[in-house]
């Protein structure tokens, strides 16, 4: 047994995908996914899935003294990590807005307010405020050849504004949309990055977890060899 495996974790809060030498035995994995999931772990219990699309459960990861090659994992098969005691580590509060007090402006105040995104764009004309003769179309200046070159299932990186911060994931959706005119792509992020999760307007695209599905020009995407950016973590340190 060599190399490494390339798995997806998965847990109440996150979802990612990560690479694990199969040597490791269960007790250090564990404390890797304590770092990934925020599980503590002795709250772990790890079951693996065949696939995402698959919840069947082949095994459960349970001997902490057996290294994970041990029950067979295969590359893109799923470490779904549950939290046995949830009240003492908060696991699926982060993604539970029920309790959280919701803050509501009415249309006309919002309207008022300088510091808004609407403000914004009416102080530099850009969007539904842009000048009539305004006519550039961002997917017109797209080359065929470059919307062809991005296909489904493709790891790629999204064109960022803000320095030093790479948007990567995988491409999930190639093609036209009922929001807005032109060819699009949907790229479900490796972090929540994004701002739906994969439907836009009712209309559903691809699947994916709130915030981390985004619709952007074809222009906007690289397409290549971009891996997930991981935490190093050293196993001496464990």
């Amino acid at each position: 047994m060599s190399g490494t495996l390339t798995v997806f974790v998965r847990s109440p809060d996150t979802r990612s995908e990560r690479r694990f030498d199969p040597h490791l035995t269960i007790a250090q994995l564990k404390a890797k996914l304590e770092l990934i999931t925020g599980i503590p772990v002795p709250n772990q219990s790890i079951s693996l899935l065949n696939s995402e699309s698959d919840e069947q459960v082949l095994a459960k990861l349970d001997d902490d003294s057996r290294p994970i090659g041990f029950y067979g994992v295969r590359d893109f098969q799923v470490l779904n990590v549950v939290d046995t005691n949830p009240s003492t580590s908060f696991t699926g509060q982060l993604t539970d807005v029920s309790q959280v007090e919701k803050f509501e402006l009415s249309e006309a105040e919002y309207e008022r307010r300088q510091d808004s995104v609407l403000a914004y764009k009416q102080r530099h004309q850009l969007g539904r405020f842009a000048p009539k003769d305004a006519t550039t179309k961002p997917e017109a200046e797209t080359p065929p050849e470059v919307i062809n070159s991005i296909k489904v299932g493709s790891r790629c990186q999204v064109e960022s504004s803000e320095e030093d911060l790479h948007k990567r994931g995988t491409v999930r959706y190639v093609g036209e949309t009922k929001f807005a005119t032109g060819v699009w792509v949907g790229v479900e992020f490796d972090e929540p990055f994004g701002k739906n999760d994969g439907s836009v307007k009712g209309e559903r695209y691809f699947e994916c977890r709130q915030n981390y599905g985004v619709f952007v020009r074809p222009n906007k995407v690289q397409v290549g060899d971009f891996p997930v950016e991981e935490i190093d973590f050293d196993d001496e340190e464990m």
